[in-house]
């Protein structure tokens, strides 16, 4: 007898038209009557959001994709998605959907404050409302065109890059031929206009403060933008023929902003941090051996987030850049985009399978613990005395060197080998000498098969 089929989980959903964008409906937009007494209570509610609380609250998803302009039958639309945290699961059906035509959304940008959306189209860009329809006292949330155009966008060629700054009071576009505009919104009075900014703009991100908007392009360098003066401040240079994918900003302290931007390099996908004061470049750390696709970073920069051309999505710890969460094969196709939850408890992802997926980000501070045995190998009836064992632990990752091995485990136990001497893991860490039988470790784990055996370490797991 066959395998029998996987069922999909209720988080994952396929809507029929493949996904390029995705992103969250703002937690403060909610389609309930608009009593004032209401409202009082409701605001109260949102200043105590909490993981236990957030279930009552409605969360809303927003995609666009389609199949563009050919005759593929494939419809080009909006769709809007209804997420429930109880559950863990997104509706089966789009709650409302708006098709385009022959018009393909392959960008959008939600405004923060939940006044609509802006989709980039092939030579234009165009601005959507959110439609509250009542049905049998019920109400509903749809999407309609807005009458406000956006003149100024018009026959602008495909843009590939859209984002408003956090107070929603600028918002910048970057196009395919290079071309970097910058308005003040929502009256659309140009800032500056760079028409030879990049060869070609990928990615844009404001600064949290709104001060600087950073700009990636093809294969040169990224650029930073001083909003107020409309030059360029800085260039991000790049190393050992690094691709820059996307970019994001992260506030880390009340006086501390950082950058980080997604880079494809010949290893796979890389991580560099930028100082957002020098605008020198802090470090660079490989998280992963496939190039990365799509990226983002959670509101309260906690967590990074990776997707990659084989489907695949991961969490990583902003703190020391380790894997928390990796999903194998989230998607069949290529993780088009990936968005946060504006309480960063979860992470949408989008793909050109049409599938849509919401990944619950878990506080994994808690839970299972990792019981360690060592057994060391025997030649000639005694332990070998060139290669011997000890233990690194960390706060999310176990080291187990082996030999002239360091064999990194992360919790989701991902298997990785790096090849150190000795000296210098003892120049470089702190370690404990484990050179007898049967010692026994306890860490923290999550999600981890119950025995897992490699190079004759057996480890057994168990819950607290």
């Amino acid at each position: 007898m066959g395998k029998k089929k996987e069922t999909d989980p209720p988080a994952l959903q396929k809507y029929g038209v493949p996904l390029y964008s995705a992103a969250w409906l703002p937690l403060q937009f909610r389609h309930e009557d608009h009593d004032s007494s209401k409202q009082h209570e409701q605001d109260k509610d949102r200043e105590e959001i909490t993981h236990a609380s957030a279930s009552s609250y409605e969360y809303y998803v927003v995609l666009a994709g389609g199949g563009g302009e050919g005759r593929s039958g494939i419809p080009n639309a909006v769709l809007l998605s209804r997420f429930d945290f109880s559950s863990n699961s997104l509706s089966p059906q789009p709650v409302a959907k708006l098709n385009l035509g022959s018009d393909l959304p392959y960008r959008m940008v939600v405004h923060p404050g939940g006044d609509g959306l802006i989709c980039a189209l092939p030579n234009r860009c165009r601005y959507f409302e959110w439609d509250e329809v009542e049905d049998n006292e019920d109400h509903k949330l749809g999407l309609k065109s807005s009458e406000k155009v956006l003149t100024q966008l018009e026959d602008v060629g495909q843009q590939l890059a859209l984002v408003f700054n956090s107070d929603s009071s600028v918002l910048a576009v970057g196009g395919e031929d290079g071309n970097l505009r910058v308005f003040k919104w929502p009256s659309m009075e140009i800032i500056f206009n760079e028409a030879q900014a990049h060869a070609s703009l990928k990615d844009l991100c404001f600064s949290p403060d709104g001060k600087f908007l950073v700009s990636l392009g093809g294969r040169g360098p990224g650029r930073v933008w001083d909003v107020t003066s409309s030059m360029a401040v800085a260039s991000l240079s790049k190393e050992n023929d690094e691709i820059f994918a996307s970019c994001r900003f992260s506030q880390i302290s009340d006086q501390t902003q950082v950058l980080y931007v997604a880079a494809i390099t010949d290893k796979g996908s890389s991580i560099v941090t930028w100082n957002a004061s020098s605008w020198k470049r802090v470090s660079s750390k490989h998280v992963f051996r496939e190039p990365v696709s799509s990226f983002n970073i959670s509101p309260d920069g906690k967590f990074l987030a990776i997707g990659t051309a084989q489907g695949d999505v991961m969490l990583i710890n902003s703190t020391n850049m380790c894997i928390q969460t990796m999903i194998k094969k989230a998607h069949l196709g290529i993780v088009t985009a990936l968005t946060f939850s504006h309480d960063s408890r979860a992470l949408v992802s989008a793909s050109m399978d049409s599938s849509a997926r919401v990944t619950l980000v878990e506080d994994k501070k808690r839970g299972m613990y990792i019981e360690i045995q060592i057994f060391l190998p025997v030649i000639g009836g005694s332990a070998m005395a060139a290669l011997w064992t000890c233990i690194i632990v960390s706060k999310l990752t176990l080291y187990i060197i082996y030999g002239y091995k360091l064999v990194v485990i992360h919790q989701e136990l991902t298997l990785c080998l790096e090849y150190f001497t000795i000296k210098d893991c003892l120049e470089k860490t702190r370690m404990l000498d484990m050179e007898s039988q049967g010692t026994i470790f306890k860490t923290e784990a999550v999600n981890a098969p119950k025995v897992f055996e490699k190079s004759g370490i057996q480890l057994t797991f168990g819950g607290n």
